[in-house]
């Protein structure tokens, strides 16, 4: 047995906590700049027009390196495909933290994507490190770590700005995402695939397409989290748009409380991942899929404006992100659960395509509510779970058609 697949040398409780942690951190940097387009987009003198470019760059990057480096971590060593990644990103946090100019701070919001992909080699290196018995819970933990991340970078990077700048939030950043490193370079054990002789970089790359179209796990749980994720972006989207029209007339920094709340909705990754591990995946799919419907549903039941509106549009936030991170959680699970050699690159197809939907819900959250308001943004947002929904009881049905044969 090699090195790799033997027990870690850090108790498995705290690497679970060490590889959270470190997940939160760099998934962070991929929506630190979404509340600041606006500040940004000014201060580097780009049209209102083309502003989102300050966001897309950076996601343009990410996709990239999902696509094209997470699949390395069926190749090479891990620890330092990961640490390097890291090394890359922070490399680029000091760019954007003194840029300027458009090009350089573009360039650099391109590379920062690249390099936060390490996030998704952590997720399938916990995998490899925890039996199967208690992969689930794990890799729920650390898609806890996941979201929370995402959720709180919008409000810190919010609040760093106006008590500091914008350049402070990324080169804050730098300064945690170095220092992450630097104890992953001392506690974390080494991990080096096995069996890799046959096998090169092109080779490897070339066998996602044919990964994707004979595994059917991988290929219904990433079309299911595209569509939950994609009702995820277009919430996160629409919600400040609608919390600082004149209906709530909110500030940026209501706003960002209010984004606070969301982060509640992480408690569902363990308890999907314990859901998981018993075997009960399918049932906790449906409810965390017909929660994430309900939440643009229930925000209809107060008549907006008022305190108790505003209530329940925060339980909203809780109820689809606890949805969204429950199918998550279980998705990864299950592709873990296939071989592991293919880990790595289960996780970048997986993730790709869950991107796919995130950026297709961005859209059409900020198109529902220009052409719509609130009301066509809930429904077009219920559409996407629902969607999920639909197409998972096709699976369902097919499942209790075999036990009656």
């Amino acid at each position: 047995m090699n090195h790799q697949e033997s027990a870690p040398e850090v108790p498995a409780r705290t690497l679970t906590l060490l590889l959270g942690l470190t997940v939160g951190v760099i998934a962070a940097n991929l929506y630190y700049a979404q509340p600041l387009v606006a500040m940004i987009s000014l201060a580097l003198g780009i049209a209102t027009s083309s502003a989102g470019l300050v966001v897309t760059f950076t996601q343009i990057g990410y996709g990239l390196g999902v696509l094209f480096l997470v699949p390395l971590g069926d190749l090479v060593e891990n620890k330092k495909l990961i640490i390097t990644l890291m090394m890359i990103a922070v490399a680029a946090l000091l760019a954007l933290a003194f840029t300027t100019h458009v090009i350089p701070y573009l360039t650099a919001a391109l590379i920062l994507g690249i390099g936060t992909s390490a996030v998704q080699i952590v997720v399938p290196y916990a995998a490899h490190m925890t039996s199967e018995s208690h992969r689930g819970r794990v890799v729920g933990s650390l898609m806890s770590g996941l979201m929370l991340g995402i959720m709180l970078s919008r409000p810190i990077s919010s609040l760093l700005t106006d008590m500091l700048s914008w350049h402070a939030v990324f080169f804050l950043s730098a300064i945690f995402m170095s220092i992450m490193a630097f104890i992953l370079y001392k506690f974390l054990p080494p991990r080096k695939p096995a069996d890799t002789e046959n096998i090169h970089y092109v080779k490897l790359i070339a066998s996602m397409g044919e990964l994707f179209r004979t595994t059917p796990v991988l290929r219904r749980r990433a079309i299911y989290q595209a569509c939950m994720f994609g009702a995820f972006s277009l919430f996160w989207t629409a919600a400040p748009l609608y919390l600082m029209s004149e209906t709530y007339h909110l500030s940026q920094t209501a706003i960002a409380i209010f984004a606070f709340a969301g982060v509640a909705g992480a408690i569902s990754a363990p308890i999907a991942g314990r859901l998981a591990d018993k075997g009960m995946s399918t049932q906790a799919t449906a409810v965390a899929m017909l929660s994430a419907i309900a939440s643009f549903a229930v925000t209809h039941i107060v008549e907006p404006g008022s305190y108790t509106a505003l209530g329940v549009l925060v339980f909203a936030a809780i109820l689809l992100d606890a949805g969204i991170t429950a199918t998550l959680v279980l998705g990864q699970r299950a592709i873990f659960s296939l071989k592991p050699e293919y880990r790595g690159r289960l996780n970048g197809l997986y993730i790709a395509t869950i991107f796919v939907g995130g950026a297709l819900g961005s859209f059409a959250g900020a198109w529902a509510y220009a052409h719509g308001g609130w009301t066509m943004t809930t429904i077009v947002g219920s559409l996407f779970p629902a969607t999920a929904l639909v197409y998972f009881l096709t699976e369902w049905i097919t499942g209790f058609r075999k036990t009656q044969n």
